[in-house]
C-alpha cells in the first residue's frame, strides 16, 4: 500500500493499491519535490467519476507505468470534493491552457506548486488526437530538464491569472429589474424545444435555471405561458429519460445525449439537493401530481440509500458496479419476467410502460425509461412490477457508496428537506431534517466552533471548511427554522454567518473568499463565484445572508448579501445564466419580498404559508426570537411585513392569503 492507506476520502483509498508511489496534497510532497528538483504530477478525481476509474485501470495500475512516473515525478492525489480549493485553482489552470476540463484532471507543477502544462483523461496509448500518458509524461520531463525556463515562465503567466477572481472590483450599486428579464431571453435562446433543457449533448439538468424560472414565474417577473413550458417540458423531460431512476428514484448526474435517455449513472447527493428542491416548487406551481412523485421519489432515495444512521448523508453512489458502467440499473426482457414471476401481467406492462425491448437501447440491455414524456403516475400493474424489479434489483451488486459526509452538499439537501417537510406536511422528513440538522452540529463543528469540510465514521471531521460550506449552512439552517418554528436554529444560522464573515470576507473588494484566512496557503487565493453544477458560494452565501437578515433585522448580514451582488453586478449584466442561483438573491432584494410572523399557536395560518411556492418570503413562527419582527404583536395572529412595515394583522386564512398575493 502506498501513503493514501491513512486517508478517509474513498476516492484516495481506492488508490492506495496503486503502484504509483502516491502521496496526498500536503507539505511532504512538496518538500520532497523540492529536495529532488522534480516535477509535481497532481491527479484530481472523485470517488463516482467513471473516467477517473478507466484512467486508473489503464495507467495508475500497471506497475510499468507506475515505475515511470514513480522516477519523473513527486505523485499527488486529490479528491476534488475534499478539497474544492486546489481542484479550482488547477482546473481553472488547465481550462487556460486547453479550453476545457473536467475529471479526471492531470497536471504538472513545479515543485512549488506553480502549474505548467496540464488536461484532463489521457489513454494508455495514443488516440483521438490524445498522446499517451507514459508519451506526455516523458516529453514533460524532457522538457523540464532541458528547457525549464520555458516552462516556469509558463508557470507564472498561469500563476499570475488564476488571482483575477480576487481582484475583481465592485460595480456601480445593484443591477436593476432588467438583469432577470436579460436571464429569461438568454434562457430562452439556449433551451431547447424540442427535449427541454439547455444546451447540446452532454446534457447537464441545470437544475438551478429551472429554478430562476420557477422563482421569476411565482414573482410575477416573467408570468407568461412560455416561460411555464419551458419549465414543465424540461422537468417532464428529464423525468421521463432514463437519467431519472425509475425504480429506486434519484437523478444521475447528466445525459451523455439530447434527450435524457443514456446517463452517466453516477449519482450526487448535490444534484438530489437541487433537482428535488425544483420539483417541489414545480408541484407547488402547478400542482401536477407527477412532480409530487420525483419529488417523493428523490428524497425516500436519499433517506435510504445515502443516509448514515445518525443522520448524516453520504455523497454520492458509483457509475460503476462489478467494473461495468452502468450495470446495476439496465435490464433485459427476461430478466423483468423473471423478477416478475408469475404476475405475467405486470411484467409485460412494466415493459411496454418503460419501452423496453429485445434489442435494448443501451449495449444490448435496457434503461429503463417513460417513452410517453410526463406521464408518471403509474397504473397498478406497472406499480406492482416496479416493486418486484425494485426487490430484484436489491441482489445485484450495488455501485460503489462515496461514504463521506460533505458540509457544503448535506447543507444543501437540509435546505431542501426543511422546505419539502414544511410544504407537505411530511412529518417523517422533518424529523430526517432534525436529525440532519443536529448531526452536522454534533459531528461536524469543531470544539473552538470552526466548521469542517467532511466527516467520515472511521476518521472524524477533517479539513477546514470552505466558505461555500459556510453558506449552505446557513441556508439549510434558516430552512429548518422557519420547517420548524424552532428558534435555536435561526441563532445557529446567524452565528454561522457570523463566522462566514469573518473568516472569509474579502474587506477590500467584498465577496467571500473560497478558503479563510487560517487556512493554509495555495498558490492563488480565489472566490467561488459563478454558478454551476451547485450554487457558488458567494451566490449562495446572497441568498441565504438575504434571507436570513430578513427574519432577524440584523443588517450586517442583509449587508454583506447586497455587497456580494454589488461586486457582481458587472459579471451578471453580461453573462446573466452563469449566475442563476446569484439572481434568486437579487430577485429578493429587488422585491416586492415579504416577512410573515405567526403568532401563536395557529398552524391554519402556518401551512398557509408553507403550502405555497413564495420565494421572496421568509416565515418567523413558534418559539419566540429576538427580531424586531416580534415586537407588539398579538397572539393568534399572521402579520405580513414589508421591510418590517406590516400590514392589518390577519385572523384567518382567507385573509393571509389576500395579503401574501404581493
Amino acid at each position: 500500500m502506498n501513503r493514501l492507506a491513512d486517508e478517509t476520502s474513498p476516492y484516495l483509498r481506492q488508490h492506495r493499491d496503486n503502484p504509483v508511489d502516491w502521496y496526498p496534497w500536503g507539505d511532504e510532497a512538496f518538500e520532497r519535490a523540492q529536495a529532488e528538483d522534480k516535477p509535481i504530477l497532481l491527479s484530481v478525481g472523485y470517488s463516482a467519476c467513471h473516467w477517473c476509474h478507466v484512467m486508473a485501470h489503464e495507467s495508475f495500475e500497471d506497475p510499468a507505468v507506475a515505475a515511470v512516473i514513480n522516477d519523473l515525478f513527486v505523485n499527488v492525489k486529490v479528491d476534488r470534493e475534499e478539497r474544492p480549493d486546489v481542484d479550482a485553482v488547477y482546473m481553472e489552470a488547465v481550462q487556460a491552457m486547453t479550453g476545457h476540463g473536467g475529471w479526471p484532471m492531470t497536471v504538472f507543477l513545479a515543485p512549488d506548486g506553480r502549474p505548467f502544462f496540464g488536461g484532463t483523461y489521457f489513454p494508455p496509448q495514443a488516440r483521438g488526437g490524445l498522446p499517451s500518458f507514459l508519451d506526455l509524461c516523458r516529453a514533460v520531463h524532457e522538457t523540464w530538464n532541458e528547457r525549464r525556463d520555458d516552462l516556469l515562465g509558463q508557470a507564472d503567466d498561469l500563476t499570475a491569472s488564476l488571482s483575477r477572481t480576487a481582484l475583481l472590483e465592485s460595480g456601480e450599486g445593484m443591477p436593476g429589474p432588467e438583469v432577470l428579464t436579460d436571464a429569461v431571453r438568454s434562457l430562452q435562446a439556449q433551451y431547447d424545444a424540442e427535449w427541454g433543457g439547455f444546451g447540446k449533448a452532454p446534457k447537464f439538468p441545470q437544475a438551478m435555471s429551472h429554478e430562476l424560472l420557477l422563482n421569476l414565474h411565482a414573482t410575477g417577473h416573467s408570468p407568461g405561458p412560455e416561460v411555464l413550458a419551458m419549465i414543465t417540458n424540461s422537468l417532464d423531460a428529464m423525468a421521463s429519460g432514463g437519467m431519472y431512476d425509475h425504480l429506486g428514484g434519484g437523478f444521475a448526474r447528466y445525459s451523455v445525449d439530447a434527450f435524457w435517455m443514456v446517463p452517466h449513472f453516477e449519482k450526487m447527493l448535490y444534484d438530489q439537493a437541487l433537482l428535488a428542491r425544483a420539483y417541489l416548487h414545480a408541484w407547488q406551481v402547478t400542482g401536477s401530481a407527477h412532480y409530487r412523485q420525483v419529488l417523493d421519489e428523490t428524497i425516500d432515495y436519499v433517506l435510504r440509500d445515502l443516509a448514515h444512521p445518525s443522520g448524516g448523508l453520504f455523497s454520492a453512489e458509483d457509475a460503476d458496479s462489478e467494473g461495468e458502467e452502468g450495470l446495476f440499473y439496465i435490464w433485459r426482457p427476461e430478466e423483468i419476467r423473471t423478477a416478475c414471476g408469475d404476475d405475467t401481467e405486470a411484467a409485460e406492462a412494466a415493459i411496454a410502460w418503460y419501452g423496453v425491448s429485445a434489442s435494448g437501447n443501451f449495449e444490448g440491455s435496457n434503461i429503463l425509461h417513460r417513452p410517453v414524456r410526463g406521464d408518471l403516475l403509474r397504473p397498478e400493474a406497472v406499480e406492482r412490477a416496479r416493486s418486484l424489479l425494485f426487490e430484484a434489483r436489491l441482489q445485484r451488486v450495488r455501485p460503489g457508496l462515496d461514504d463521506k459526509v460533505l458540509t457544503e452538499w448535506n447543507g444543501l439537501f437540509l435546505a431542501t428537506l426543511a422546505e419539502a417537510a414544511a410544504a407537505t406536511g411530511n412529518v417523517v422528513w422533518r424529523d430526517a431534517a432534525l436529525r440532519l440538522g443536529g448531526f452536522l452540529l454534533a459531528r461536524v463543528r469543531g470544539a473552538n466552533g470552526r466548521w469542517m469540510r467532511s466527516w467520515q465514521a472511521d476518521g472524524g471531521a477533517r479539513l477546514l471548511a470552505y466558505a461555500q460550506d459556510y453558506a449552505a449552512l446557513i441556508d439549510g439552517f434558516t430552512r429548518l427554522g422557519e420547517c420548524t418554528g424552532q428558534a435555536m436554529w435561526l441563532a445557529e444560522a446567524a452565528t454561522v454567518a457570523d463566522g462566514l464573515l469573518e473568516l472569509f470576507w474579502d474587506e477590500a473588494h467584498g465577496g467571500v473568499f473560497t478558503s479563510g484566512h487560517d487556512a493554509p496557503a495555495l498558490v492563488a487565493r480565489q472566490k467561488d463565484l459563478f454558478d454551476n453544477a451547485s450554487p457558488s458560494a458567494n451566490s449562495n452565501a446572497a441568498v441565504a445572508l438575504a434571507r436570513l437578515g430578513a427574519l432577524t433585522g440584523e443588517r450586517r448580514h442583509t449587508n454583506a448579501a447586497e455587497s456580494i451582488i454589488t461586486l457582481l453586478a458587472g459579471p451578471v449584466s453580461q453573462h446573466p445564466t452563469a449566475f442563476t442561483h446569484l439572481l434568486g438573491a437579487i430577485s429578493f432584494l429587488q422585491g416586492p419580498s415579504a416577512e410573515v410572523v405567526v403568532v401563536g399557536d395557529r398552524p391554519d395560518l402556518v401551512a398557509v404559508v408553507h403550502e405555497r411556492y413564495l420565494p421572496n418570503t421568509v416565515l418567523a413562527w413558534g418559539e419566540t426570537g429576538t427580531s424586531p419582527l416580534w415586537e407588539g404583536r398579538q397572539p393568534n395572529l399572521a402579520y405580513v411585513c414589508e421591510g418590517f412595515t406590516c400590514k392589518q394583522p390577519a385572523s384567518t386564512p382567507e385573509e393571509l392569503i389576500a395579503q401574501l398575493r404581493l
